[in-house]
């Protein structure tokens, strides 16, 4: 097993402590100012509350008071907040994630984002949804935590460019009950209604909320509604917590409006081409953990047990021919984790275990009647697939930290993953129509492998350093491996002239050295990183699946928060970035050239708050900045970028209720949520012009 790093030399990493050794002593003189404060805990790196400056990597934590006062009604807007992040809006609550990377999207996209709640992914190994995280009640959550980069061995399959997890509120937390209600812009309606007491002996916190939204494009409402419960009980060996976590959306979908600078056109934008676009989802979460009090031989156990469901149908409006997809899954699995700490030693050791039984289904109920005879002839109407997957996972791991000297830690790692699938091919094998008769130009697109099975097994190491400065900064270097094992549906959802002996786990080698300084006035987390990937599944601008890809990535992350006693305050979140194709081939849509961007990547990325808390009032002005990206491999497309300004005003009128004012897009600025360049045009998602929100809440 080797680690590949083009653009770093090996005597870096050999001389890494003592670099950040001189880096310490430069930066420690420069910050002299600054008192200790208490400092920030996060859960996710190490499954354990930990501090922030005892991590070995980076972390981005979003609170509930930022949630709250974001109140968000798509998750980008908490994805603002976060360095190296981009949570692209689409139509409706979609979502496609980029931390670290492009915005990535079919074969290759799902999976390469490891999305959690309370810990535990949401979705099973080898069976995601690139649009996933609306299933998750974020506008309900205590905090949200991100991990840039592939984390550590605590994590597996699926956390290869970022891991995401959303932490719902624990009993005892904000005892009483509250309730809110908010309204917007194109009869969009919030009301939610949260719980944090106690009943029979139990701790309750309970939460839900209800959306209505008609859209401000022709035909793209939505209705949704999200809840969660969680009881907490004392028994005689330890707690036990029991959470349920349920989410239904009914979406009218917009498709892409079509034509260079669309999203300028005010009459053109509110348009939708696909009015029959829909997305139906629904699912369910239940999760039983167990934490006993620690034991006289000083183990700590963890014990997490889980059941999932989740079920969609949707038009694919995005695809020539339209076809519907139904798929879902009931999946369950365990998480032990096991920690132990010596007078020298820390040591975290675990096993994640899962089982899956999945089914995928793809129909396009009209013949194809358009410009382009190849495309009639090879997206025939009728049943294009229709399989099942059952699945089954395990993964031992363990990571052990030592300390060096009074100032310097070592923290290594290793985690082996083993993913299996037994598929069941519910149609006739190959790239025929659903009667067997073949399409012209060689065979239809669609190819459906016969019944077989596969098995993937991958290990993922991790090495890092940790320097502590003062009592306030800590200085960090880590080696780490990312995997991703094929999705289901890149197994055996295949392309005519694609065999599944093409698709081998993608990798991910990724450096990265920062620094964490925590005072009494002010956060900050300044990172540099280089990853390198390998064996990548993705598309091309007309939808043709292409593997064995390789690219790079490099980039610089800044994220800072500052407060005074005055009630002034300023945040920020910063990121230059390079993603780029590290291989060149001819492929059918076009063709990629080594050292070109990856499309859909912008450069630059930040987000800057500036606000004043005090008394009873509090008004915060937000700017958002993305920059320019490219919509192709070959580079010959590209998107602006565009700068958005957003306000937003609290008045506490009293002990109990609270209003709330923020203005969206406060120049009223023109742009697109996303850019596309496929099938020979420009198409966008165009985003929202200026939008107010009035909101009312209540906490007794």
């Amino acid at each position: 097993m080797s680690f590949a790093f083009p653009d770093w030399r090996s005597a870096i990493w050999q001389s890494a402590a003592c670099a950040l050794a001189m880096l310490g002593s430069v930066v420690q003189t420069a910050w002299a100012d600054g008192g200790a404060a208490a400092d920030e805990i996060v859960v996710t790196v190490s499954k354990a509350q930990t501090p922030i400056l005892d991590i070995a990597g980076n972390t981005a934590r979003i609170s509930g008071e930022r949630i709250r006062i974001t109140n968000p009604a798509h998750i980008h807007e908490l994805g603002n907040q976060a360095a190296g992040v981009w949570l692209t809006r689409g139509s409706g609550q979609e979502t496609l994630p980029a931390i670290r990377s492009p915005v990535l999207t079919g074969p290759g996209a799902c999976g390469a984002f490891l999305v959690l709640e309370n810990g535990i992914p949401m979705r099973p190994t080898g069976f995601c949804n690139i649009n996933q995280m609306f299933e998750l009640p974020t506008e309900l959550g205590r905090s949200v935590e991100m991990i840039r980069g592939p984390s550590n061995a605590l994590y597996g399959s699926n956390g290869l460019h970022g891991t995401i997890n959303i932490l719902l509120p624990d009993p005892g937390s904000d005892p009483g009950w509250g309730a809110g209600v908010t309204i917007g812009p194109d009869n969009f309606y919030r009301a939610r209604l949260d719980w944090d007491g106690t009943a029979a002996r139990n701790g309750v916190a309970a939460g839900g909320l209800v959306d209505h939204y008609d859209g401000f494009r022709d035909a793209t409402g939505y209705r949704q509604q999200k809840g969660y419960v969680r009881l907490d009980r004392a028994i005689d060996n330890g707690t036990v917590e029991l959470t349920l976590s349920a989410q239904n959306l009914e979406q009218d979908t917009g498709g892409f409006i079509i034509g260079r600078d669309t999203y300028k056109d005010r009459a053109i934008r509110t348009t939708n081409p696909n009015p029959e676009a829909f997305r139906d989802a629904d699912s369910q979460r239940l999760s039983l953990r167990w934490r006993p009090t620690e034991r006289t031989d000083g183990i700590t156990p963890d014990l997490r047990l889980y059941l999932r469901r989740s079920d969609m149908t949707f038009l694919q409006h995005f695809i020539p021919g339209q076809p519907r997809e139904d798929n879902g899954q009931v999946s369950g699995g365990m998480m032990l984790t096991l920690q132990r700490a010596w007078p020298a030693i820390e040591l975290t050791a675990g096993l994640d275990a899962e089982v899956m039984d999945a089914f995928i289904r793809q129909f396009q109920a009209a013949p194809l009647n358009g410009d382009s005879t190849f495309l009639n002839a090879t997206l025939p109407a009728g049943q294009h697939y229709d399989f099942d997957v059952d699945s089954i996972m395990a993964a031992p791991y363990a990571q052990v930290t030592v300390p060096v000297g009074a100032s310097l830690k070592v923290i290594a790692g290793l985690r082996v993953e083993y993913l299996r699938y037994d598929y069941d091919n519910r149609m006739l094998a190959g790239n025929t129509r659903d009667d067997g008769t073949a399409c012209g130009f060689g065979g239809c697109r669609y190819n459906r492998p016969a019944d077989r099975s596969d098995s993937f097994t991958n290990a993922a190491p991790n090495i890092g350093l940790l320097y502590r400065l003062d009592a306030v900064s800590t200085l960090y270097a880590t080696l780490a491996r990312g995997f991703r094992a094929p999705q289901a549906t890149e197994m055996y959802r295949l392309q005519n002239g694609q065999t599944v002996a093409d698709l081998d786990s993608v990798e991910l080698d990724s450096l990265e050295i920062g620094i964490h300084r925590i005072t009494d006035r002010y956060r900050v987390e300044a990172t540099a990183f280089s990853m390198h990937k390998r064996n990548d599944i993705f598309q091309d601008t007309d939808r043709n699946n292409i593997s064995n890809g390789k690219s790079r990535h490099i980039g610089i992350e800044l994220q800072a928060d500052w407060r005074t006693a005055t009630g002034f305050y300023a945040g920020i979140a910063g990121t230059w970035a390079r993603h780029r194709y590290d291989f060149t081939t001819a492929a059918r849509g076009e063709t990629i050239v080594s050292g070109n961007d990856i499309d859909t990547a912008p450069r630059t990325l930040g987000s800057l708050r500036l606000g004043w808390d005090r008394g009873r009032g509090r008004v915060e002005l937000e700017g958002v900045h993305q920059g320019a990206y490219k919509l192709d491999a070959a580079n010959d497309h590209r998107y602006g970028g565009h700068d958005l300004l957003n306000l937003r005003a609290q008045w506490r009128i009293d002990d109990a209720w609270q209003l709330t004012g923020r203005i969206n897009n406060l120049t009223d600025r023109l742009y697109a949520d996303r850019a596309d360049y496929a099938f020979g045009d420009y198409r966008y998602f165009p985003g929202r012009t200026r939008e107010f929100f009035l909101d009312i809440a209540y906490r007794h």
